[in-house]
C-alpha cells in the first residue's frame, strides 16, 4: 500500500511539473498577427519602463509592448533599459551592484515630468500583472544564462507563455531553453552582418528576429522573403514614419517598436 501511495504521488507531481513546463496556451486568447510595438512603452508622453508608460501603451491598444529586465545584485528581476540607474532615476550606479531595496527608493518619473515624481522602478512581476492577456510581450533581457533561466520561470509562474517573446542572445537563450524550450524567443545575437544574423536565427531556431533599420539595404525585401520562408516573425527596429507602416507591413514585418506610439498605431489602423 505504502509503494501503491508512493507512485500515485510521484505522478501526481510529475503531472504537474509537465503542465507547469510544457503548457503554451493556457486558454483560448487570440493573439495579434501584426501591429505596433510600445517601445518601453509609451515612452514619448510617459517615462520609459515605468508601470505609467505600460498603461497609457495599453490604453492606446499597442499590439505589442517592449520591456527590459535585468538582475539586481540580490537576483530580483526588474524593468529597466541602461546598466546603470544614473539617466532615468534619481540615483546612481549599476544595477546589478544595487539591490531591490535600493533601487525601490529611487524616483523613476520626475526625469521625465514633475507630474509622474515619485513613479518607481518595476519588478518584473509588477509589469506582468498589470499587462492584459492577447497582446504580445517583447522581453528583452539585458544579462547572462541567469537572467534568461529566472525570467522563464517568471513567465511560466504568471501564466504568459502564451504571450511573451524573450528577446535575448545565445547566452541568455540557453537558460530560457533549460527551464521551458517552448517558450517563444526572439534572436538578438547580433553578428557582423545581417546575412549571418538571419541564417544564425534560422540554424538556431528562434522564432522571432529584430531587425534594424539601420541595416536596412537593397537586400531587405529578399531578406524579408527568406525569413517568412522559414516561418520566422519580423519586429522591426525601429520607425516613427507613418507614411512607412503599409509599406513595411505589406513586405513582411510583423511588428514595428516606435517612440511615437500614438502616431503610429493612427497608421496601422489606416494600413488595415
Amino acid at each position: 500500500m505504502k509503494l501503491l501511495i508512493g507512485l500515485l504521488s510521484i505522478l501526481t507531481w510529475s503531472n504537474l511539473v509537465f503542465a507547469q513546463y510544457s503548457m503554451v496556451v493556457p486558454e483560448n486568447y487570440s493573439m495579434p498577427e501584426k501591429g505596433i510595438c510600445a517601445h518601453r512603452g509609451a515612452n514619448e508622453t510617459h517615462p520609459e519602463n515605468t508601470l505609467v508608460a505600460f498603461e497609457e501603451a495599453i490604453r492606446l491598444g499597442a499590439q505589442m509592448i517592449e520591456l527590459d529586465v535585468q538582475m539586481t545584485k540580490d537576483n530580483k528581476l526588474v524593468i529597466m533599459h541602461d546598466d546603470k540607474v544614473n539617466r532615468t532615476t534619481n540615483g546612481r550606479g549599476l544595477v546589478k551592484e544595487l539591490t531591490l531595496r535600493k533601487i525601490k527608493k529611487l524616483d523613476a518619473g520626475k526625469w521625465k515630468s514633475k507630474k509622474y515624481k515619485k513613479e518607481r522602478v518595476p519588478t518584473l512581476k509588477e509589469a506582468l500583472d498589470i499587462m492584459p492577456r492577447n497582446i504580445w510581450l517583447n522581453i528583452h533581457l539585458k544579462g547572462d544564462e541567469r537572467l534568461g533561466a529566472a525570467t522563464a520561470e517568471a513567465v511560466i509562474a504568471s501564466n504568459r507563455i502564451h504571450q511573451a517573446v524573450i528577446a535575448c542572445e545565445n547566452e541568455a537563450a540557453n537558460g530560457v531553453r533549460r527551464i521551458n524550450p517552448n517558450i517563444t524567443m526572439c534572436n538578438m545575437e547580433r553578428l557582423s552582418t545581417r546575412a549571418e544574423y538571419i541564417n544564425g536565427t534560422i540554424e538556431n531556431g528562434f522564432a522571432f528576429l529584430q531587425l534594424r533599420s539601420s541595416r536596412d539595404d537593397e537586400n531587405i525585401l529578399t531578406d524579408l522573403k527568406k525569413l517568412k520562408d522559414n516561418g520566422v516573425r519580423i519586429n522591426y527596429f525601429h520607425s516613427e514614419e507613418q507614411s512607412k507602416v503599409k509599406e513595411l507591413l505589406d513586405a513582411g514585418v510583423d511588428f514595428i517598436l516606435t517612440d511615437h506610439l500614438a502616431d503610429m498605431l493612427d497608421a496601422f489602423a489606416k494600413a488595415n
